[in-house]
């Protein structure tokens, strides 16, 4: 997915002369030719992320369209309140490019674990999320919001999911339709969830984009059944779905990270077997939650 991502703001780079690529001491090889050719357009600001997140807001309120691009934990957690005022209370537009989240860089230990990051800024009004599951999905996604008036922000991992859909904004995706429950599923835990619901009668859900919600697919495939996978804090949709669903009897299940400190270090493949989060786990707990 990042190399798309880099071949992506390239093209994007190349032909909109208003966009301003701001690295956070990643991806520098990547894009050394921009770095090279464009350089009052493309700037390695290092790791100074609150400065970064600063400097573009600056940009977009001078007309420029700012992507800034770093590790999650570095560019959520720690430029959050720049995030929130800068960009947030002043209705800013501009994009905020992560990778790493919730654990794909576990071997580099805790500090680089964001599973937080979604919940955060859906803290912040009117800022658009996006999670895409693939490489094709990230290039779509990418040109149809880059320019848009709003604060997007991007969720990458190392990891995609074996399916593929071309995706619009906003619009989530019917994956499977079944009688005993409807399972939600965000971004790259797609696979696992599929796999995982191969022999269960149960609807599943994909969403790309978190905010905005798709409401209308839930509510086309309610079911009092609702089971939430999440690759981040478990919990950390719900009030979307609570809202959608006023009203209606239902209840849930949350298969997500737990809201607990992950002080092993390891893979990813390691650290979803240790908190449940792999197929056979998701399978045994959904069918607990519907059969029991």
């Amino acid at each position: 997915m990042r190399k798309q991502f880099i071949k992506s703001i390239k093209n994007i780079l190349r032909a909109d002369e208003k966009t301003v690529l701001m690295l956070g001491d990643i991806g520098v090889f990547g894009f050394r030719e921009e770095l090279k050719d464009l350089p009052q357009r493309a700037y390695n600001i290092g790791i100074l992320e609150q400065c970064t997140v600063g400097v573009a807001a600056g940009l977009s309120k001078m007309g420029m369209i700012p992507i800034v691009h770093t590790i999650a934990p570095f560019l959520i957690e720690r430029s959050f309140e720049q995030i929130k005022i800068d960009f947030g209370y002043q209705k800013l537009r501009g994009n905020l490019i992560s990778v790493g989240s919730s654990y794909d860089y576990a071997s580099l230990g805790c500090t680089h674990h964001c599973p937080a990051d979604i919940g955060l800024m859906l803290s912040v009004p009117d800022a658009q999320i996006i999670i895409p599951g693939t490489s094709n999905e990230l290039s779509q996604l990418l040109n149809q919001t880059y320019n848009n008036s709003s604060l997007t922000y991007f969720r990458l991992s190392e990891y995609e999911n074996k399916e593929q859909y071309d995706v619009n904004f906003g619009k989530g995706i019917l994956v499977k339709e079944g009688s005993k429950a409807t399972v939600i599923c965000y971004g790259n835990m797609l696979s696992e969830t599929v796999e995982a619901c191969s022999d269960l009668d149960v609807s599943i859900l994909y969403y790309h984009t978190i905010y905005p919600f798709d409401s209308n697919l839930l509510m086309d495939h309610f079911n009092e059944n609702i089971i939430i996978c999440e690759p981040f804090y478990e919990g950390t949709t719900n009030h979307l779905i609570n809202k959608t669903l006023e009203g209606l009897k239902y209840k849930t299940l949350n298969i997500g990270v737990p809201r607990q400190f992950l002080t092993n270090y390891g893979t990813k493949k390691e650290h979803d077997e240790n908190l449940n989060l792999d197929r056979c786990a998701i399978q045994g707990r959904i069918e607990k939650f519907i059969y029991d």
